[in-house]
């Protein structure tokens, strides 16, 4: 593998795991209502765990209201105890064919919950990324064993594998404080 492409790779699997600490966030409710929130609640349809925006459409009725409505009316049940039943602590309400799913007021002492789980995901996310540096660093240390680069190009290569690794970390950091104060906001 050339320098390059070591770079290249350890650049896209730092990305990857970028997007996937995005995707943890957005799935940490705040007191507004969105989407995406249900995307990770799975129903049962014939038999088969199914993503809800797969059997529903998800909508927002307001920024504190999601309406769920079923492609299928027999489907209405079953979604509204997968709601029910999911770690989001929601309450849905069956009203004619629509679910309205309400967010519930965060009160203080969950917020202060949701910002661990929050750092918490933002640690788990730097662990990563470091652990992509350590993998290219000794893809780095095996080619200067082998002979396949010079001392110079290890060390330069080094270099920027450690900027890069730096660049995520700050967005990490970045994208946590903006979840913080999201939760902190009333």
């Amino acid at each position: 593998m050339n320098l390059a492409e070591l770079r290249k790779t350890t650049d896209q699997k730092m990305n990857k795991t970028m997007d996937a600490f995005k995707a943890d966030l957005a799935k940490v409710r705040t007191g507004r209502a969105h989407t995406g929130l249900l995307d990770h609640v799975l129903a049962e349809y014939y038999g088969t765990p199914t993503p809800l925006n797969q059997i529903a459409k998800i909508t927002l009725l307001d920024a504190r209201t999601i309406a769920v409505t079923p492609f299928e009316k027999k489907m209405a049940q079953a979604i509204e105890k997968a709601i029910r039943s999911s770690d989001l602590g929601l309450n849905p309400a069956a009203m004619g064919e629509v679910i309205r799913v309400p967010m519930p007021a965060l009160t203080e002492e969950r917020r202060k919950e949701l910002i661990k789980v929050v750092r918490h995901e933002a640690e788990n996310a730097r662990i990563a990324i470091r652990n992509l540096r350590r993998d290219a660093n000794h893809h780095l240390k095996e080619a200067l064993k082998n002979k396949e680069v010079s001392e110079n190009d290890e060390r330069r290569s080094q270099d920027e594998v450690q900027k890069l690794t730096d660049q995520h970390i700050a967005g990490i950091d970045k994208l946590l404080q903006q979840k913080e104060a999201e939760l902190m906001a009333v």
